[in-house]
Protein backbone atom coordinates (compact mmCIF):
# COMPACT_ATOMS: atom_id res chain seq x y z
CA UNK A 1 0.00 0.00 0.00
CA UNK A 2 0.99 3.50 -0.49
CA UNK A 3 2.71 5.47 2.71
CA UNK A 4 1.53 9.25 2.87
CA UNK A 5 4.12 9.41 5.80
CA UNK A 6 6.60 11.11 3.69
CA UNK A 7 4.18 13.50 2.82
CA UNK A 8 3.64 14.63 6.64
CA UNK A 9 6.85 14.66 7.38
CA UNK A 10 7.20 17.08 4.37
CA UNK A 11 4.15 19.46 5.20
CA UNK A 12 4.81 19.22 9.13
CA UNK A 13 7.02 22.62 8.91
CA UNK A 14 5.33 24.45 6.31
CA UNK A 15 2.36 26.30 5.65
CA UNK A 16 0.13 23.24 4.77
CA UNK A 17 1.34 22.31 8.54
CA UNK A 18 -2.38 22.74 10.01
CA UNK A 19 -3.70 19.85 7.11
CA UNK A 20 -2.28 17.29 9.91
CA UNK A 21 -5.09 17.63 12.09
CA UNK A 22 -7.09 16.09 10.08
CA UNK A 23 -5.42 14.35 7.09
CA UNK A 24 -4.08 11.10 8.83
CA UNK A 25 -7.24 9.82 10.07
CA UNK A 26 -9.06 10.53 6.49
CA UNK A 27 -6.52 8.61 4.91
CA UNK A 28 -6.94 5.65 7.22
CA UNK A 29 -10.77 6.20 6.58
CA UNK A 30 -10.02 6.20 2.94
CA UNK A 31 -7.67 2.97 2.67
CA UNK A 32 -10.58 0.71 4.73
CA UNK A 33 -13.19 2.35 1.99
CA UNK A 34 -10.77 2.03 -0.72
CA UNK A 35 -11.70 0.49 -4.43
CA UNK A 36 -11.26 -3.45 -4.09
CA UNK A 37 -8.59 -3.57 -7.27
CA UNK A 38 -6.32 -0.88 -4.85
CA UNK A 39 -4.02 -3.42 -3.36
CA UNK A 40 -3.19 -5.09 -6.44
CA UNK A 41 -3.06 -2.01 -8.18
CA UNK A 42 -0.65 -0.82 -5.63
CA UNK A 43 1.76 -4.16 -5.80
CA UNK A 44 2.33 -3.29 -9.99
CA UNK A 45 3.61 0.16 -8.80
CA UNK A 46 5.97 -1.91 -6.59
CA UNK A 47 6.65 -4.55 -9.37
CA UNK A 48 7.87 -1.50 -11.14
CA UNK A 49 11.92 -1.29 -11.50
CA UNK A 50 13.94 1.06 -9.77
CA UNK A 51 16.03 3.15 -12.60
CA UNK A 52 17.68 5.74 -11.81
CA UNK A 53 17.02 8.59 -14.82
CA UNK A 54 20.24 11.25 -15.73
CA UNK A 55 17.89 12.98 -18.09
CA UNK A 56 14.03 14.37 -16.72
CA UNK A 57 12.28 17.50 -18.46
CA UNK A 58 9.40 18.68 -16.72
CA UNK A 59 9.78 21.88 -18.85
CA UNK A 60 8.65 20.76 -22.54
CA UNK A 61 7.30 17.26 -21.52
CA UNK A 62 7.08 14.94 -18.54
CA UNK A 63 10.17 12.95 -19.78
CA UNK A 64 12.75 10.70 -17.96
CA UNK A 65 15.34 8.87 -20.06
CA UNK A 66 18.72 7.25 -19.11
CA UNK A 67 21.90 7.66 -21.65
CA UNK A 68 22.12 3.58 -21.63
CA UNK A 69 19.10 2.77 -23.45
CA UNK A 70 16.65 0.04 -21.60
CA UNK A 71 17.10 -3.58 -23.29
CA UNK A 72 13.82 -4.46 -25.45
CA UNK A 73 13.05 -7.35 -22.35
CA UNK A 74 13.34 -4.21 -19.98
CA UNK A 75 11.01 -2.14 -21.64
CA UNK A 76 8.46 -5.09 -22.72
CA UNK A 77 8.27 -5.61 -18.86
CA UNK A 78 7.27 -1.98 -17.52
CA UNK A 79 5.14 -1.71 -20.17
CA UNK A 80 3.71 -4.77 -19.23
CA UNK A 81 2.72 -3.57 -15.87
CA UNK A 82 1.80 0.10 -16.57
CA UNK A 83 -0.63 -0.94 -18.94
CA UNK A 84 -2.55 -3.33 -15.95
CA UNK A 85 -3.03 0.10 -14.82
CA UNK A 86 -4.74 1.50 -17.60
CA UNK A 87 -7.31 3.32 -19.00
CA UNK A 88 -4.63 6.34 -19.03
CA UNK A 89 -6.68 9.11 -19.59
CA UNK A 90 -4.28 12.56 -19.13
CA UNK A 91 -1.04 12.87 -20.79
CA UNK A 92 1.27 11.75 -22.83
CA UNK A 93 4.09 10.55 -20.04
CA UNK A 94 7.78 9.47 -22.04
CA UNK A 95 9.77 7.05 -19.68
CA UNK A 96 12.56 5.34 -20.03
CA UNK A 97 11.46 5.67 -24.10
CA UNK A 98 8.32 4.29 -23.13
CA UNK A 99 5.18 6.14 -24.75
CA UNK A 100 2.15 6.34 -22.65
CA UNK A 101 -0.28 7.58 -25.25
CA UNK A 102 -2.91 8.59 -23.30
CA UNK A 103 -6.31 9.39 -24.27
CA UNK A 104 -5.95 12.90 -23.82
CA UNK A 105 -3.27 15.48 -24.99
CA UNK A 106 -3.12 17.54 -21.55
CA UNK A 107 0.07 19.03 -23.11
CA UNK A 108 -2.68 21.02 -25.70
CA UNK A 109 -4.17 22.01 -22.35
CA UNK A 110 -1.19 22.52 -20.77
CA UNK A 111 0.15 25.31 -23.75
CA UNK A 112 -3.30 27.18 -23.86
CA UNK A 113 -3.33 28.07 -19.87
CA UNK A 114 0.11 28.59 -19.07
CA UNK A 115 1.13 31.81 -21.16
CA UNK A 116 -1.70 33.68 -18.93
CA UNK A 117 -0.96 32.40 -15.59
CA UNK A 118 1.22 34.69 -12.24
CA UNK A 119 4.85 32.81 -12.53
CA UNK A 120 4.51 29.37 -11.10
CA UNK A 121 8.29 29.27 -9.64
CA UNK A 122 8.64 28.98 -6.19
CA UNK A 123 4.76 28.79 -5.28
CA UNK A 124 2.91 26.27 -3.27
CA UNK A 125 0.00 24.63 -6.06
CA UNK A 126 -3.39 22.91 -5.28
CA UNK A 127 -4.44 20.87 -8.53
CA UNK A 128 -8.21 19.80 -7.54
CA UNK A 129 -9.18 16.70 -9.42
CA UNK A 130 -5.75 16.10 -10.49
CA UNK A 131 -6.17 12.60 -12.46
CA UNK A 132 -3.19 10.68 -12.90
CA UNK A 133 -0.83 13.94 -12.44
CA UNK A 134 0.64 15.13 -15.59
CA UNK A 135 -0.41 18.64 -15.20
CA UNK A 136 1.64 18.97 -11.81
CA UNK A 137 4.43 17.25 -13.69
CA UNK A 138 4.22 20.61 -15.68
CA UNK A 139 3.75 22.94 -12.28
CA UNK A 140 7.15 21.87 -11.23
CA UNK A 141 8.73 22.10 -14.60
CA UNK A 142 8.16 25.87 -14.34
CA UNK A 143 9.75 25.85 -10.85
CA UNK A 144 6.63 25.46 -8.09
CA UNK A 145 8.06 24.47 -5.23
CA UNK A 146 5.70 21.89 -3.85
CA UNK A 147 2.53 20.71 -5.85
CA UNK A 148 0.02 19.08 -4.14
CA UNK A 149 -3.54 17.22 -5.94
CA UNK A 150 -6.25 15.86 -4.44
CA UNK A 151 -8.36 13.32 -6.76
CA UNK A 152 -10.54 10.45 -4.87
CA UNK A 153 -10.45 7.59 -8.06
CA UNK A 154 -7.68 5.03 -6.68
CA UNK A 155 -6.60 4.09 -10.18
CA UNK A 156 -5.07 7.79 -10.57
CA UNK A 157 -3.20 7.14 -7.64
CA UNK A 158 -1.78 4.08 -8.56
CA UNK A 159 -1.09 5.63 -12.33
CA UNK A 160 0.98 8.50 -10.42
CA UNK A 161 2.89 6.49 -8.30
CA UNK A 162 4.21 4.78 -11.07
CA UNK A 163 5.11 7.47 -12.83
CA UNK A 164 7.00 9.08 -10.17
CA UNK A 165 9.17 5.88 -9.38
CA UNK A 166 9.98 6.27 -12.69
CA UNK A 167 10.71 10.09 -11.76
CA UNK A 168 13.39 9.41 -9.80
CA UNK A 169 10.41 9.24 -6.82
CA UNK A 170 10.70 12.97 -6.70
CA UNK A 171 8.73 14.24 -3.77
CA UNK A 172 8.07 17.37 -4.55
CA UNK A 173 4.57 16.46 -6.33
CA UNK A 174 2.06 14.35 -4.10
CA UNK A 175 -1.46 12.96 -5.25
CA UNK A 176 -3.92 13.09 -2.01
CA UNK A 177 -6.67 10.48 -2.81
CA UNK A 178 -9.55 12.98 -1.55
CA UNK A 179 -12.43 15.20 -2.84
CA UNK A 180 -11.87 19.10 -2.33
CA UNK A 181 -15.12 18.88 0.03
CA UNK A 182 -13.22 16.81 2.35
CA UNK A 183 -10.24 19.41 2.59
CA UNK A 184 -10.23 21.67 5.72
CA UNK A 185 -9.80 25.58 4.68
CA UNK A 186 -6.08 26.14 4.55
CA UNK A 187 -5.96 29.59 3.18
CA UNK A 188 -2.39 28.12 2.50
CA UNK A 189 -1.95 27.90 -1.28
CA UNK A 190 0.27 31.08 -3.77
CA UNK A 191 -1.94 29.00 -6.56
CA UNK A 192 -5.37 26.72 -7.24
CA UNK A 193 -6.10 24.77 -10.19
CA UNK A 194 -9.53 23.41 -10.94
CA UNK A 195 -9.51 21.88 -14.53
CA UNK A 196 -12.17 19.93 -15.70
CA UNK A 197 -14.58 19.66 -12.53
CA UNK A 198 -16.85 22.09 -12.16
CA UNK A 199 -19.64 20.74 -14.28
CA UNK A 200 -18.83 17.75 -12.43
CA UNK A 201 -20.33 18.91 -9.30
CA UNK A 202 -24.21 19.11 -8.32
CA UNK A 203 -23.35 22.58 -6.47
CA UNK A 204 -21.17 25.11 -8.00
CA UNK A 205 -20.80 27.62 -6.17
CA UNK A 206 -20.07 25.55 -3.03
CA UNK A 207 -17.33 23.96 -4.92
CA UNK A 208 -16.15 27.66 -6.23
CA UNK A 209 -16.00 28.56 -2.24
CA UNK A 210 -14.16 25.73 -1.37
CA UNK A 211 -11.21 26.66 -4.17
CA UNK A 212 -11.32 29.79 -2.22
CA UNK A 213 -10.96 28.80 1.24
CA UNK A 214 -7.94 27.13 -0.25
CA UNK A 215 -6.24 30.18 -2.22
CA UNK A 216 -4.06 32.70 -0.02
CA UNK A 217 -5.16 36.11 0.50
CA UNK A 218 -3.97 37.72 -3.38
CA UNK A 219 -3.90 34.01 -4.62
CA UNK A 220 -4.69 32.69 -8.19
CA UNK A 221 -7.14 30.49 -9.24
CA UNK A 222 -6.75 28.48 -12.52
CA UNK A 223 -10.73 27.68 -13.68
CA UNK A 224 -11.11 25.57 -16.69
CA UNK A 225 -14.57 24.16 -17.60
CA UNK A 226 -17.01 23.57 -20.10
CA UNK A 227 -19.03 26.28 -21.13
CA UNK A 228 -21.64 27.05 -23.71
CA UNK A 229 -22.60 29.93 -26.22
CA UNK A 230 -25.12 32.61 -24.37
CA UNK A 231 -25.45 35.55 -21.76
CA UNK A 232 -24.84 36.05 -18.12
CA UNK A 233 -28.05 34.06 -17.70
CA UNK A 234 -27.58 31.21 -19.99
CA UNK A 235 -26.60 27.77 -18.28
CA UNK A 236 -27.15 24.49 -19.97
CA UNK A 237 -28.63 21.48 -17.29
CA UNK A 238 -28.47 18.39 -18.97
CA UNK A 239 -31.61 15.91 -18.62
CA UNK A 240 -29.48 13.15 -18.58
CA UNK A 241 -26.31 12.59 -20.03
CA UNK A 242 -23.70 15.11 -21.93
CA UNK A 243 -21.50 14.06 -23.91
CA UNK A 244 -22.19 10.32 -22.56
CA UNK A 245 -21.38 11.46 -18.96
CA UNK A 246 -23.88 10.77 -16.75
CA UNK A 247 -22.84 12.75 -13.91
CA UNK A 248 -23.15 16.31 -15.59
CA UNK A 249 -25.35 18.95 -13.80
CA UNK A 250 -24.09 22.25 -14.98
CA UNK A 251 -22.72 24.10 -17.89
CA UNK A 252 -22.77 27.86 -17.36
CA UNK A 253 -21.74 30.37 -20.42
CA UNK A 254 -18.47 32.25 -19.83
CA UNK A 255 -20.74 35.69 -18.80
CA UNK A 256 -22.45 33.36 -16.18
CA UNK A 257 -19.26 31.86 -14.72
CA UNK A 258 -17.59 35.09 -14.09
CA UNK A 259 -20.95 36.06 -12.56
CA UNK A 260 -19.96 33.09 -10.17
CA UNK A 261 -17.25 33.67 -9.37
CA UNK A 262 -17.91 37.08 -8.38
CA UNK A 263 -20.47 35.96 -6.60
CA UNK A 264 -18.51 34.49 -4.09
CA UNK A 265 -16.28 36.73 -3.91
CA UNK A 266 -12.92 36.50 -6.04
CA UNK A 267 -11.85 39.70 -8.02
CA UNK A 268 -10.16 40.81 -10.97
CA UNK A 269 -11.94 37.13 -12.85
CA UNK A 270 -11.06 37.43 -16.49
CA UNK A 271 -11.50 34.64 -19.37
CA UNK A 272 -8.53 34.16 -21.27
CA UNK A 273 -9.11 31.57 -23.46
CA UNK A 274 -11.97 29.82 -25.20
CA UNK A 275 -11.24 26.37 -27.29
CA UNK A 276 -13.68 23.71 -28.64
CA UNK A 277 -12.50 20.08 -27.56
CA UNK A 278 -10.95 18.40 -31.25
CA UNK A 279 -10.35 15.07 -31.96
CA UNK A 280 -6.51 15.69 -31.79
CA UNK A 281 -7.01 16.54 -28.31
CA UNK A 282 -9.07 13.52 -26.91
CA UNK A 283 -9.13 10.57 -28.69
CA UNK A 284 -8.86 6.40 -28.73
CA UNK A 285 -5.60 5.44 -28.58
CA UNK A 286 -3.80 1.96 -27.20
CA UNK A 287 -4.07 2.84 -23.89
CA UNK A 288 -7.30 3.53 -23.50
CA UNK A 289 -9.99 0.58 -24.28
CA UNK A 290 -13.29 2.96 -23.44
CA UNK A 291 -14.81 5.12 -25.82
CA UNK A 292 -13.12 8.87 -26.90
CA UNK A 293 -14.31 11.55 -28.12
CA UNK A 294 -15.77 10.80 -31.47
CA UNK A 295 -18.35 8.23 -30.05
CA UNK A 296 -19.55 11.22 -28.38
CA UNK A 297 -20.72 13.30 -31.04
CA UNK A 298 -23.02 12.97 -33.71
CA UNK A 299 -21.94 11.25 -36.71
CA UNK A 300 -22.88 13.28 -39.31
CA UNK A 301 -22.53 16.78 -37.05
CA UNK A 302 -19.33 17.21 -34.77
CA UNK A 303 -20.34 20.35 -33.50
CA UNK A 304 -22.87 18.72 -31.66
CA UNK A 305 -23.12 16.19 -29.21
CA UNK A 306 -24.83 12.72 -29.78
CA UNK A 307 -27.43 14.02 -27.64
CA UNK A 308 -27.66 16.85 -29.54
CA UNK A 309 -26.56 19.66 -27.08
CA UNK A 310 -23.39 22.03 -28.53
CA UNK A 311 -20.08 19.87 -28.74
CA UNK A 312 -17.88 20.25 -25.63
CA UNK A 313 -15.98 23.61 -25.80
CA UNK A 314 -13.68 24.89 -22.42
CA UNK A 315 -13.16 28.49 -21.23
CA UNK A 316 -10.04 29.21 -19.06
CA UNK A 317 -10.80 31.84 -16.25
CA UNK A 318 -8.56 33.44 -13.47
CA UNK A 319 -9.55 34.97 -10.79
CA UNK A 320 -7.76 36.10 -7.52
CA UNK A 321 -8.75 36.00 -4.13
Amino acid sequence: MIDFRPFYQQIATSPLSDWLETLPLQLKEWEKQAHGDYGKWSKIVDFLPDLQAEIIDLKNAVKSDRTFPLSEGEKQRIIHHLKQLMPWRKGPYHLFGIHIDCEWRSDFKWQRVLPHLAPLKDRTILDVGCGSGYHMWRMLGEGAQMVVGIDPTELFLCQFEAVRKLLNNDRRVNLIPLGIEQMQPLAAFDTVFSMGVLYHRKSPLDHLTQLKSQLKKGGELVLETLVVEGDAHTVLVPTDRYAKMKNVYFIPSVEALISWLEKVGFNNVRCVDIAPTTLEEQRKTDWLENESLIDFLDPNDHSRTIEGYQAPTRAVILANK
